[in-house]
């Protein structure tokens, strides 16, 4: 299934952006009277008719609406962007393939990379949501410094901060109990350092492990996303 991403729909119609209506028309030669599938990522699939054509326009009409239940409790992802910008591109996509809502990337006292490009990451984001056929269009928050996140108020039901070097800690999956929303903190290449993740337990995060080997920022992430849905698949 082809899908194409929309956001502007009233009274039944929808007119793509020039990015999808130049792909639609262009290079998949789409036409009058073609029906289309679309996805506004807000939990909604359609099924509509061009009915007008442009170079950089296309207007499509609506013929039905399938929403999609989002049963999978609510997953926020917390990461230190890697200094390789692949590797943190690779796991916002498997991320939106697995399963999450809300990513937010962390300036930690040992993060190599200080700045990203946000609409970039939109893109992965958004071309991973209508491969993977998702409903929902992960959202993206800026940079953010982690002693400023940290401090935020957070209305999940558990919050955990994953990290190295401490063999009593439990692995997410026996932390993580069923049903319930979550917030995860991964690190970046040279881990949370012992002031971060002291600061992070007094504000009511639990340490955690993703298992005996050390993985790289964007593995422990893909990692822990895997955990958290498999715990909440019959949800």
């Amino acid at each position: 299934m082809q899908l194409f991403y929309t956001t502007n729909i009233q009274d039944n119609l929808t007119s793509l952006d020039e990015i999808e209506a130049r792909h639609c028309v262009q290079v998949l030669r789409k036409k009058v009277g073609d029906q289309l599938d679309l996805v506004d990522g807000k939990g909604s699939f359609y099924k509509g008719e061009i009915i007008e054509t442009g170079k950089k326009s296309c207007l499509v009409k609506i013929l039905e609406k399938r929403e999609v239940e989002n049963k999978r409790p609510y997953l926020q992802m917390a990461i230190a962007p890697t200094k390789n910008i692949d590797r943190l591109e690779w796991f916002l996509e498997k991320a939106t393939e697995i399963g999450v809502d809300e990513i937010i990337p962390l300036l930690c006292a040992r993060s190599e990379r200080k700045r990203i490009r946000e609409d970039r990451l939109e893109k992965i984001l958004l071309s991973a949501m209508k491969q993977s056929l998702k409903a929902r269009l992960p959202k993206l928050r800026s940079l953010i410094k982690f002693n400023d996140f940290i401090k935020e108020e957070h209305t999940v039901d558990q919050k955990f901060i994953a990290y190295c070097n401490d063999d009593q800690l439990k692995h997410l999956k026996t932390n993580s109990r069923k049903g319930n929303s979550g917030l995860i903190l991964i690190g970046p290449e040279g881990d949370f350092n012992e002031a971060e993740i002291d600061l992070a337990k007094a504000n009511g995060f639990t340490g955690i492990s993703l298992g005996k080997s050390r993985l790289r920022t964007e593995t422990a992430g893909v990692v822990a996303c895997t955990v958290f849905n498999l715990i909440n698949e019959d949800v």
